[in-house]
């Protein structure tokens, strides 16, 4: 319920953003600044998730972040200027640091403690999640519901459902939650795991990458490159996304049949197969089944790697705020960096290409370091 509600909140106001844009008289590149710095401050405010987890645990601060979440969402809904509207917008991401760990973490656990593992298919409701919040907004926008009753329904619903979660939710916290650089452990194990540390940072950027870039920039690829109409355009996305819900529902069971190095592994090939034939395909439906293997491959990596975190020594918390911070540094350059590219001379596939492929060979080159005992 939890990974099912943190989707929907996101996906509840982002298709409204034209809205949002015309009722605060904003430009698109006005609009884009107060997104970009309003992630900013929620990556900032993201560092101090393994203090707040220490003191409060991991079912209190969920449960306490979330609430702090849906109150930005009726920020958001109620904003009438831009700063009302980057309080929001921030107040959300900043909770959203802290709620992603702590949700993790637990998730984690539970996983575990199961014959079978559950972080694919937990990952898998929350963009099922988004993909509720998404057709909700635009059912709402579509039927004349104003912006401020949906996101204020939407929040209430939300918080309701707290109730459930709190009750499901790991009592006591497993694992240890001690730093690593205590008297006794050798300088050059802390060194291993500082390395290990910036390993998770940096394949956090490479799977936000592939993941962002591919979503965002699918339609184009259909509409700039083959010149295909709007409606078959998003079906770039559509592909996408059914890939990434399929790879996510089915994952758990793979990696039980598979292991997890070799489901890993051959997750990356498959994803770089299928960036490659959307990228260079010269027909549009060959990239469509491109977007739609990539989909498959990409699915995994960000429930593996939130489960290898989420299992570091250390204090609890500390190697997801690591995995988090490398990942939101690059959704601020991404958007920015392809952008440039497709408007030089270059199509929208070989921009795509030139930076999600490096992504997968150096992606594929991290799986052999082993994590520090």
């Amino acid at each position: 319920m939890q990974f099912f509600v943190n989707g929907a909140v996101f996906a509840s106001f982002v298709p409204r953003l034209p809205e949002i844009r015309d009722r605060l008289g904003l430009s698109l590149d006005e609009l884009g600044l107060m997104l970009t710095i309003g992630a900013f401050i929620g990556l900032v405010a993201s560092m101090a998730s393994p203090a707040i987890i220490h003191r409060l645990g991991t079912r209190r601060a969920l449960i306490a972040l979330v609430m702090f979440m849906l109150i930005g969402l009726v920020i958001v809904g109620l904003a009438s200027t831009p700063v009302v509207f980057l309080i929001g917008f921030s107040a959300i991401l900043m909770a959203d640091g802290v709620v992603d760990v702590a949700m993790n973490l637990q998730g984690s656990w539970l996983s575990a403690r199961r014959h079978a593992p559950v972080m694919n298919r937990l990952h898998g409701l929350w963009s099922l999640g988004t993909v509720a919040g998404g057709l909700g907004a635009a059912q709402a926008a579509a039927s004349g519901v104003s912006l401020r009753t949906q996101l204020i329904t939407v929040a209430v619903v939300l918080a309701a459902a707290l109730v459930f979660v709190g009750r499901g939710l790991l009592q006591v916290d497993e694992g240890g939650d001690e730093p690593d650089a205590v008297d006794g452990v050798v300088p050059k194990r802390i060194r291993a795991r500082w390395v290990m540390l910036i390993v998770l940072a940096v394949s956090g950027g490479f799977a936000l990458t592939v993941e962002l870039v591919s979503s965002d920039w699918a339609a184009f690829r259909l509409s700039e490159d083959f010149d295909t109409s709007l409606g078959f355009a998003g079906l770039g996305f559509v592909a996408f996304t059914i890939g990434m819900t399929i790879g996510r529902l089915f994952g758990d069971a793979m990696l039980v049949r598979l292991g997890d190095a070799l489901l890993f592994r051959g997750a990356i090939v498959l994803s770089g197969i299928g960036l490659a034939v959307a990228a260079f395909a010269p027909h549009e439906l060959l990239v469509l089944v491109g977007y739609l293997i990539a989909g498959v491959g990409i699915s995994v990596f960000f429930p593996k790697l939130y489960d290898d975190a989420a299992k570091f020594p250390g204090r609890r918390g500390v190697a997801l705020t690591w995995l988090r911070s490398g990942s939101s540094l690059m959704s601020l350059v991404i958007p920015t960096t392809v952008g440039v590219l497709a408007a030089s001379r270059l199509s929208v596939g070989a921009a795509t290409a030139i930076v999600t492929l490096p992504c997968i060979v150096g992606f594929f080159g991290l799986t052999f370091r082993r994590p520090p005992a």
